[in-house]
């Protein structure tokens, strides 16, 4: 068997598992798939008719509302990624595999790869519970698929960054807390209102963390708003966070596994 056969296997069968333990398991991926369907329905029904006219715009605020939300799915799922490697590595099953004749870093891979698919897969249930209360979309074809390939680069990104936090953390109480800032971050962009009609130092936070130049940009694909050089933004952000996530990830695996 080449090398570039055992890897694939490795990570083919490290992906099963995961998907497998996700599926018998799965309190934690339904909490991770409910809270973005329970924030769009909270601020579209409790706080839309308050603050929903003035952020769209004269718009319906359920549009301007699930690019943001979109996001916050993205960030929702990495709690149970850094959940699902912390306990792995304090069960001892990652110090396992390690004695084994196996593509190491398969382990890691099973754990990205099989967190991406449930995580795409809350932004469709997103969309679709979206489409079912009257988000009215109208992008084409292409504009779906740029929409599609942010949400998969940025998911991609928080995915490492949350196996590094999950890799750090002593327990699966502290993988869940540490990642708790990924989850807030949203609260402080263009998700639910305008960065125009926020304080002058909040503004300018908002303007250049990386759920804004996403949201905007995911918005802009998706409604026809003017995107500008969010687009950009939107990419290096993506970079930057996948590559140091990936290293930190790297870094942390390699240490010795009795921390």
């Amino acid at each position: 068997m080449s090398s570039l056969t055992l890897a694939l296997t490795d990570s083919a069968t490290m992906l099963r598992r995961n998907l497998l333990h996700a599926a018998r398991y799965p309190g934690l991926s339904l909490g991770s798939l409910g809270m973005p369907v329970i924030m769009l329905l909270l601020f579209v029904y409790v706080f839309g008719g308050a603050i929903g006219p003035a952020a769209a715009g004269g718009g319906e605020y359920i549009d301007y509302l699930v690019p943001g939300i979109l996001l916050m799915a993205v960030a929702a799922g990495s709690i149970s990624t850094a959940v699902a490697v912390c306990t792995d590595m304090t069960e001892g099953i990652i110090a396992r595999f390690r004695t084994m004749a196996i593509f190491r870093p398969s382990v890691l891979t099973g754990h990205v790869i099989g967190s991406m698919i449930l995580t795409m897969g809350s932004l469709v249930l997103v969309v679709g519970v979206g489409l079912l209360m009257g988000f009215r979309p109208n992008a084409s074809f292409g504009d779906w698929l740029g929409a599609a390939a942010i949400l998969a680069a940025i998911t991609f990104a928080f995915t490492w960054l949350a196996v590094a936090m999950g890799l750090v953390s002593q327990t699966p109480e502290a993988a869940s807390n540490v990642v708790l800032p990924l989850q807030f971050l949203p609260f402080l962009s263009s998700t639910f209102v305008p960065v125009d009609s926020m304080p002058s130092g909040l503004r300018w936070f908002a303007e250049y963390q990386p759920f804004t130049p996403i949201t905007e940009t995911i918005r802009g694909l998706l409604m026809g708003t003017p995107i500008g050089n969010q687009w950009i933004y939107s990419i290096i952000w993506c970079a930057v966070i996948t590559v140091i996530g990936y290293l930190w990830s790297r870094a942390a695996y390699r240490k010795d596994p009795s921390r």
